[in-house]
């Protein structure tokens, strides 16, 4: 029997989510949006793709929640994108109402899911779905880190002119202006970046990471990413659903981990069939240690203004 997971949100993540999720074969998928008619034409064109590309998942579309009851996982890319000009910051007030609706629905109808949250301000979100829901830390995350990580890897295989499979990094903290890439742990081959490229280049990498969000809002005009999100939210299903305790980096809620406690930030995690499995401490230096707290007091205000 295949595994059950709902996408709420049927724009450009939600449905590059349920594109890439159903071509894994391994989970049925139920697309779900408020606007009548456009998750049910999206899951019906990707279900038709599935004689040339080769998966037998099922994929519907909903304007309800009654055809998600029993998911396995519930992934929450509903919210307004963010616009020219616009922090993540800004869209906290208005997609507050929309995450806690949309959460409680999915715990009404799927008591026992897992809650990956992709809608921005990400850790706000997800710290929000957290208390909605009332599920258990290890069943509530967010997807930032792998994001972020994702785009610190690419800028640093182009640059270096090699594969990104032979670039490993860590970014971690909240999904902003204040994430933090762990520059001493990036390696290419298994070699510093920082013995093969002068630190002005690296600055650079790391400066273009942390506004790569920005710059593709920028470039759009009239939306932001989803290809790489989306690929991000598969990644993190595929360790949970194959249990297979990848080790990566997700918004996670910190009970005393790298002395932060009460909020989601972005760290290191294991994540297998019952979601978080374990946060992984990696020893920061005090400066790391510093941007890492400061990252955590950042999500601390946008709670603030969410009144939690």
């Amino acid at each position: 029997m295949r595994n059950k997971i709902t996408i709420v949100g049927a724009g450009n993540v939600g449905a590059g989510c349920a594109q890439r999720l159903s071509e894994r074969g391994y989970a049925d998928i139920v697309l779900v949006d408020i606007v009548e008619g456009m998750p049910q034409g999206k899951a019906l064109d990707i279900l038709e793709s599935g004689p040339v590309v080769g998966f037998d998942s099922n994929v519907i579309g909903a304007n309800g929640y009654e055809e998600t009851a029993r998911s396995d996982i519930a992934v929450i890319t509903s919210g307004v994108p963010r616009k020219p000009g616009m922090s993540r910051d800004d869209l906290v007030l208005t997609n507050m109402k929309i995450v806690k609706g949309v959460t409680e629905e999915l715990v009404k109808h799927s008591p026992n899911c897992i809650l990956i949250v992709v809608a921005n301000p990400l850790d706000a979100m997800a710290q929000l779905a957290y208390k909605v829901s009332k599920f258990p830390r290890n069943r509530v995350m967010g997807m930032s880190g792998i994001l972020d990580t994702a785009r610190f890897r690419t800028f640093l295989a182009q640059e270096l002119d090699v594969s990104v499979e032979d670039v490993a990094a860590y970014v971690l903290g909240g999904h902003g202006d204040t994430m933090v890439p762990l520059i001493r742990m990036a390696t290419v081959g298994g070699v510093p970046v920082s013995e093969v490229l002068p630190q002005e280049t690296i600055s650079r990498i790391v400066e273009r990471t942390v506004k790569g969000g920005g710059e593709i809002v920028s470039l759009l005009k009239t939306g932001s990413a989803f290809y790489a999100p989306a690929a991000g939210v598969a990644q993190m299903v595929d360790s949970i659903v194959l249990d297979k305790k990848r080790i990566l980096s997700v918004a996670a809620h910190l009970e005393g981990e790298y002395g932060i406690s009460g909020v989601f930030v972005g760290v290191p995690a294991k994540l297998g069939k019952n979601g978080i499995e374990q946060i992984i401490e990696i020893k920061l230096t005090p400066e790391e240690d510093a941007a890492l707290k400061k990252s955590a007091d950042a999500v601390r205000e946008l709670i603030k203004i969410m009144k939690l």
